[in-house]
């Protein structure tokens, strides 16, 4: 019986075979120094279909009836949805306080504004973006279609996201006025006001789906923060030109403080904000980022107290550095 409950020992054929239906299926790259990851965290998923071996569960992922219900639960295990509300809060006043203002005046005609956050995990960026622009609008916000939209590769994070209950540790980085405003507590958690939930939607989306991100339409704002890390150049650089086919000409991109266009063959250019780290269409600056300076980038320190957020592989980070 002991045998039983050993984990399956995972051999560098194998390890190779579910590298590359993870990195094709979702472009998250595991190097091979990362084996020791996924033989961690799958061991126990064998167990439990009473799989013997990583060749059996290779063909179970491969083929079948239930290949894209267990990649679900593949995935969860293997990453870790690490985010809260009003992370990285210097990035978020950039937003806020340089970019907002103008975008609402220059759609102020048509009164709509379309937002994406992209990899949002369990949702608290998209809703978070949802409060900055409802504080902005005030009772202006009833004159504007405002559409948010949250999308993530993981069924179950977009579960949590979409009942909008959260626990104390989502929260953390927030400030008492705005849990007062937007948040109810109930013990030990916080249920956003249906004000805000209303302005998000949620959908399931592969960042690898560019056919899926079309068919979203046109955004003003994109924000994908700390997934591409765990992305090879060759993903980055697709996801990133799918962006720019789903911005607006004058729409911006901000993403994650560990992360860089730089050496990437993309028509993106950085706007020299300190803690922005936003990017403008190549040849729309001036729509898109009025009287400032971009290009050439700048030496950006990340935010006291910050790391990865979103959807990391696990055990490349620290469990909870959130």
């Amino acid at each position: 019986m002991a045998d039983l409950l050993k984990d399956p020992v995972m051999s560098p054929q194998q390890f190779a075979k579910l590298a590359t239906i993870i990195y094709e299926r979702s472009g998250i790259h595991f190097p091979e120094n990362k084996k020791y990851v996924l033989e961690s965290r799958l061991g126990r998923r064998l167990q439990e279909l009473e799989v013997d071996d990583y060749d059996q569960y290779i063909s179970f992922l491969s083929v079948g009836p239930y290949r894209d219900d267990e990649f679900q639960e593949m995935f969860n295990k293997i990453t870790i949805n690490e985010t809260s509300f009003f992370r990285n809060e210097p990035q978020l006043d950039v937003f806020e306080k340089q970019f907002l203002g103008r975008l609402l005046e220059s759609r102020g005609t048509s009164k709509r504004l379309r937002m994406w956050s992209a990899a949002c995990s369990t949702g608290e960026e998209p809703l978070t973006l949802a409060m900055q622009i409802h504080r902005t609008l005030g009772l202006r916000l009833m004159d504007w279609r405002v559409e948010v939209l949250g999308t993530d590769i993981s069924e179950r994070a977009l579960a949590v996201a979409a009942e909008g209950k959260y626990a104390d540790y989502a929260v953390r980085s927030t400030s008492p006025l705005i849990k007062q405003k937007y948040f109810k507590q109930d013990g030990p958690y916080w249920t956003v006001d249906p004000a805000i939930r209303q302005m998000v939607h949620f959908e399931t989306l592969n960042l690898k789906d560019r056919l899926g991100a079309k068919r979203l339409g046109k955004f003003d704002v994109i924000f994908c923060r700390n997934v591409m890390i765990y992305f090879d150049d060759a993903m980055r650089a697709q996801v990133i030109n799918m962006f720019h086919d789903q911005l607006a000409d004058d729409g911006v991109l901000f993403i994650g403080h560990s992360e860089s266009l730089r050496g990437l063959n993309v028509p993106f250019e950085q706007v020299n904000i300190p803690q922005g780290f936003v990017y403008v269409k190549k040849g729309h600056a001036k729509e898109a980022a009025p009287n400032m300076t971009v290009g050439g980038g700048l030496p950006q320190t990340p935010p006291s107290g910050t790391s990865a957020t979103s959807t990391t592989p696990a055990s490349l980070t620290p469990r909870k550095v959130a």
